[in-house]
């Protein structure tokens, strides 16, 4: 078997192939059908199926339609057979809510996407959601819906395609070569995250990513010109775009010029400015907001096929239009042709062939885990005394260069984060070996960018800045655990101990925030020997993200026997063993497992102290491991972390006590505040003796 058989990602063995960035699109030979009797199947399809959910919006998918047909029929290099293949383009509806867009496009070009499933659009375990979901439709790349983030996300699968052919390409061989496509509304624009993610693919060069803006002037509010009156191409254009403007967005013709130079662009990414009509086609709702979110009724949809000629009966396409948009049999000869090609390619050089097979399937290389055990048994051996984010820095030393896939920075706070490591180079380089994205401060962009990133494949990105600014990549980190991505995020600065910054800087609430976000699991290691196993845990996660929540300030190594060490990777585990059955259990994370150590001292034989990492990961363990730990018998528990205490009652119940805190810092230093706001060892002492 050749090699170009193991890249083949979920391809579900199929041996299908294509030509790398080949831009026309075969279709069958048709006569009958018109360009504009294609957009309309897009047209009906999404009306339709709004009527019948009786919720939806279909007034985009009415005024993008010209837009989809001529991308997709023309330019789209993809293949509905293997949704997954290698080389194929990305496509990215950012304005979410017009899903029945994106739907209506993978059905009619053949994904496996039954007419069925957009008869039960927005139904429960349907396959066609009502916002278009990554792990639910075949052919969807990302989970988008919350306004601008897919845009985003398409900036950080533009940026893999780029870092990805400056490392695998050779002259003769041009195995990585897509193009990403993103669809945007006049919402996304308005979004703060669209201006952080387009700044950066502006700089970065990113020619491969071309962005339509369906520029309808339309919101859920009504005409945007109260409160949307940018200079759109201008302000692109101040971002180093190539902006293409005024393209009538249902003229074929136009729309296809304005491709074609967006083709040409060698070192900057397009927008493409379309001006639309929302609801093309409704004789009573074109060009108003009444066509954005609700069906558009009985007698408008009888006047719409009337106005549009479309005679057809609810969710029947005519067979000469079905045959039309059918792109079975050109994707299979892409992903063929591609398959040739990545042949010769690893003939001639097979190690980095090698290399883009395992990436691509996201295995880890060989005698990484016998590596990362070296490296964590020698730091248990070692016992630095160190800031956690210091030991995450030491993390990625260790892991970095034997991970060529792990890509990541910081929102402009390298020096603080303790992000940059000795192999870092600049993804704004062509250095074949580009790893690191100096993200400026934009925390939303850079979270969502990395989504972007884990969701294209080939990459592990982690990305960082202060625990307190997660606040501004919330919603991108909700959406990491969403889709399953892949992505690490760091978080310093964990707590008041960060000191004389103050309030503004010291979070609070935001570990229980994190941590009520669902398939999201977060770490905040106690020393230098967690942080390691939090990092390997994460980069070996292929289900969602990790949140590394690290110090700034430094931390006791904690003594360990063999068994102990193991155990960490189970989120929670006894760090002190009581003499006999425990009378008491201290649970702790972080800063605070030192101050739990002394007390435990303190405290006598029977106590025991747990280090709880991540309340995630031990949650997943097996009830006999949790109950070994954490033992029902043994009502008498505190949990002591720098942060809101509510969260912790789910471990020490309402007969325990939480050494925490339900305020907001000060600015002071360190020695002072901890003590101020009860972080001592006296004060766990007490808390102990009260209770009953």
């Amino acid at each position: 078997m050749f090699r170009g058989d193991r890249l083949r990602v979920g391809w579900d063995n199929r041996r299908a192939r294509s030509s790398p960035g080949a831009s026309p699109n075969p279709t069958p030979p048709m006569t009958t059908p018109s360009r504009r009797d294609l957009a309309n199947a897009i047209r009906f399809l999404a009306i339709d199926a709004v009527e019948a959910a009786k919720s939806g919006h279909p007034g985009m998918p009415m005024g993008m339609a010209d837009i989809a047909e001529v991308l997709w029929n023309d330019y789209l290099n993809h293949n509905p057979n293997n949704p997954t293949w290698f080389n194929r383009d990305r496509f990215v509806l950012s304005n979410g809510h017009g899903s029945m867009l994106q739907y209506a496009l993978l059905h009619l070009s053949g994904y496996d996407l039954p007419l069925e499933d957009l008869k039960r659009f927005r139904q429960l375990e349907s396959k066609t959601p009502g916002h278009p979901e990554n792990f639910m439709t075949p052919g969807v790349e990302t989970t988008t819906g919350p306004l601008g983030q897919g845009f985003a996300n398409a900036v950080g699968m533009a940026l893999a395609e780029k870092l990805l052919a400056q490392r695998f390409n050779r002259p003769e061989y041009a195995v990585v070569d897509h193009r990403t496509w993103v669809f945007m509304g006049d919402g996304c624009l308005m979004e703060g995250i669209s201006h952080e993610a387009a700044s950066l693919a502006g700089t970065w060069g990113l020619n491969k990513l071309v962005a339509f803006w369906d520029d309808n002037h339309i919101s859920i509010d009504g005409n945007v010109e109260g409160w949307f009156t940018d200079d759109t191409p201008a302000r692109f254009e101040a971002y180093g775009w190539n902006v293409i403007r005024a393209v009538d967005g249902h003229d074929a013709g136009a729309i296809k010029a304005a491709i074609e130079s967006a083709l040409q662009s060698q070192d900057k990414p397009t927008l493409v400015c379309c001006r639309t009509t929302i609801g093309f086609g409704s004789p009573g709702k074109a060009g108003k907001e009444s066509s954005h979110g609700a069906p558009l009724g009985k007698d408008e949809v009888a006047a719409t096929r009337a106005a549009l000629n479309w005679p057809h009966a609810p969710f029947e396409i005519p067979d000469d239009i079905r045959l039309a948009w059918r792109a079975r049999d050109a994707g299979l000869v892409r992903e063929h042709q591609w398959g040739q090609l990545f042949d010769a390619y690893a003939e001639r050089y097979p190690e980095i062939a090698d290399e883009l097979v395992r990436r691509s399937r996201g295995e880890l290389p060989e005698g990484f885990a016998a590596d990362a055990d070296a490296y964590i048994a020698k730091l248990q051996s070692d016992g630095p005394v160190v800031a956690s984010r210091k030991a995450s820095q030491m993390a990625i030393e260790a892991f970095a260069p034997l991970l060529p896939e792990l890509v990541g920075g910081s929102a402009d706070l390298a020096h603080s984060n303790l992000t940059l490591w000795k192999g870092s180079k600049s993804v704004a380089s062509d250095d074949a070996d580009a790893n690191y994205v100096y993200y400026g401060v934009r925390e939303f962009a850079m979270t969502a960018i990395s989504n972007g990133l884990a969701l294209h494949g080939c990459f592990i990105p982690y990305d960082a800045t202060f625990l307190v600014f997660s606040d501004y990549a919330r919603n991108a980190v909700r959406m990491s655990a969403l889709m399953g991505a892949r992505a690490i995020h760091v978080y310093t600065h964990d707590s008041i101990g960060l000191g004389e910054d103050g309030p503004t800087h010291q979070p609070v609430e935001h570990l229980a925030s994190l941590r009520y976000i669902p398939h999201n699991d977060v770490w905040r290691p106690c020393d230098a020997v967690e942080s390691a196993v939090a990092w390997r845990a994460a980069i070996e996660r292929r289900d969602g993200p990790s949140c590394l929540v690290f110090s700034r300030q430094n931390l006791a190594h904690q003594p360990r026997t063999d068994a102990q060490l193991h155990d960490i990777k189970r989120g929670g585990y006894i760090l002190r063993e009581s003499v006999g059955t425990p009378s008491l259990v201290l649970i702790a994370t972080g800063s605070e497992v030192g101050i739990a150590m002394q007390a435990a001292g303190q405290l006598g034989d029977g106590v025991r102290v747990v280090s709880m990492p991540s309340t995630d990961v031990f949650d997943r363990q097996d009830a006999a491991y949790r109950e070994s730990v954490l033992p029902n018998a043994c009502r008498k528990r505190i949990a002591i972390e720098a942060g809101v205490t509510d969260f912790w009652r789910k471990y020490v119940g309402l007969d325990g006590a939480v050494v925490g805190i339900d305020s907001f810092g000060a600015s002071a230093p360190i020695e002072a505040l901890m003590p101020h706001f009860g972080f001592t060892v006296d004060n766990v002492v007490a808390t102990a003796r009260s209770l009953v």
